[in-house]
């Protein structure tokens, strides 16, 4: 009898007492019950985001990855629906793993598989009894992000391309903007001497797939050849410079195993970077090899951008996993049944060749009797957001020197997080906290020419931190006394310009 495999993550859920841990978030993606790691499918249709994400339900006693499944009007509130994807295929039986999806338009959907506006590509994972690993590239359609149809030709690819190992997956599916009528697949990839690569794709119909070649530097001096032992979750998104104006296309990965210098000077178990150029063919030409991370919390990895029909043009957005591989160990596991999170969407530009970042939330309101506090405090810490564990607060300064300090919790338990305006610093201290396992404390370098600004997003148990108009992400988990709430704000030698801030519980 075949197991089924939809009543066991249901059964799961009816059990699950994950929403009643305070720890769980409120804005942010969580699983219902179990395990969830890299965000997968992401796309806005009719102004509905829908988040698909890899999802253990049966965490730790299992490890079967499906597809999970939210959707929100408005990015704040999020409601789970049934799996999308349920590995219950023979070439997906050890795992539905990452990929992402496209929003056809009308006249696409007439030759697309099943006629369907979404459709889905992931990796089938599948291991044999010598553990052997086949990995596959499938295809999942939906004619309304409520049935979901495996489609019966799978897998379009059925193994990895010669001169690769079976690490090979994570498709990243887009229109080719450069040959209409063209589609571009980016898989992640390990050659067969154990270096991390990327390979292309194309495709006219999204069924019959044929490799271009390997993805190339051709201008970056060899630096980035040989980068690590396997690159995962590689996607690219053409923004404007804001400088000059011209179409740019920026590739995000996960290069495991990259040296730390190279890649930014990471300081998690796996760097997340991204590279500037444009993407003609198979070779990202005008990039120079520079590498630069893309968020740089104890937690952030695998970031996809949403994908949007063509008709419907919108901000580029982003979303990544609030966690990094080995972090299973965290509170929320034995507190609640669940552990991991996404981050908040968020807003994409490029300028001076950089990524910039910022959370997509209403305009908070300014808050002046916070200023004026503070200014009769006279540095001195005063309380905001008193009796809320689900807030965003900007704090802008007057000039460039002293430094704005924030101490989310108690004095007992907290995360304090430090803008050294002075020092040209970012300076991030959980070591009180309930979760340090992973790193304990951070010291990040601003570059450039940096507005005063801090702006934080914190929601229960996680935390993004902005700095300047978005130029620099930190995200980490923030596990303090969940019977504590608001937060210290302290200035030393800085004059507040402004205060706005706003609660979502």
């Amino acid at each position: 009898m075949t197991e089924d495999l939809r009543a066991a993550e249901a059964e799961a859920v009816a059990g699950s007492h994950a929403a009643n841990d305070p720890d769980y978030p409120l804005i942010h993606v969580a699983p219902p019950v179990g395990r969830l790691n890299d965000p997968n499918g992401l796309l806005i249709d009719d102004g509905v985001a829908h988040v698909f994400f890899q999802y253990t339900p049966m965490h730790p006693s299992r490890r079967l990855v499906y597809w999970g499944h939210a959707s929100s009007h408005d990015l704040l509130h999020w409601r789970h629906h049934a799996p999308a994807i349920v590995p219950d295929s023979f070439y997906d039986a050890s795992g539905a793993y990452s990929g992402n999806a496209l929003v056809l338009e009308d006249d696409e959907r007439q030759q697309a598989p099943h006629a369907a506006r979404y459709q889905l590509f992931y990796t089938g994972n599948l291991k044999d009894a010598d553990d052997q690993r086949t990995a596959s590239q499938c295809l999942v359609t939906s004619p309304d992000l409520v049935s979901f149809t495996k489609w019966p030709g799978n897998p379009l690819i059925p193994t990895h391309a010669a001169g690769y190992t079976a690490h090979f997956r994570d498709p990243q599916v887009t229109r080719d903007p450069d040959r209409p009528g063209r589609f571009r697949m980016l898989l992640g990839a390990q050659r067969q001497d154990l270096t991390g690569a990327a390979v292309v794709y194309h495709s006219s119909d999204l069924l019959t797939w044929h490799l271009e070649g390997e993805l190339s530097f051709p201008d970056a001096r060899g630096v980035l050849d040989r980068l690590g032992y396997m690159w995962e979750c590689p996607g690219v998104v053409r923004l404007t410079e804001e400088t000059t104006g011209q179409d740019r296309d920026v590739l995000i990965w996960c290069p495991q195993g990259a040296d730390r210098q190279q890649a930014g000077g990471y300081e998690n178990v796996f760097p997340c970077v991204y590279a500037v150029g444009r993407l003609e063919g198979t070779a990202l030409t005008q990039c120079d090899g520079t590498l630069r991370q893309v968020d740089h919390g104890f937690e952030f990895y695998a970031p996809q951008a949403f994908s949007r029909a063509p008709s419907q043009p919108g901000q580029a957005l982003l979303s990544g996993w609030a966690g990094n591989a080995g972090q299973d160990d965290q509170p929320s596991v034995t507190e609640g049944g669940w552990v991991h999170a996404l981050t908040f969407p968020r807003a994409l530009s490029l300028r001076h060749g950089r990524l910039i970042q910022r959370p997509v939330l209403p305009e908070p309101e300014e808050q002046a009797q916070v200023r004026e506090s503070l200014a009769q405090a006279g540095g001195e810490a005063v309380t905001v957001l008193e009796g809320h564990r689900s807030w965003h607060l900007v704090v802008e300064a007057e000039q460039d020197a002293g430094a704005l300090c924030l101490r989310i919790g108690s004095q007992a338990s907290h995360v304090s997080i430090e803008l050294d305006l002075s020092q040209r610093l970012l300076r991030v201290d959980r070591s009180s906290s309930r979760y340090t396992a992973h790193g304990a404390t951070r010291t990040v370098t601003l570059d450039g020419d940096l507005p005063p600004r801090l702006e934080v997003l914190h929601d229960r148990s996680v935390t993004e931190v902005f700095v300047g108009d978005g130029d620099l992400a930190f995200t980490m988990r923030s596990f303090v006394d969940p019977a504590a709430s608001g937060a210290r704000l302290s200035t030393c030698g800085v004059q507040v310009k402004a205060v706005s801030a706003s609660v979502f519980d």
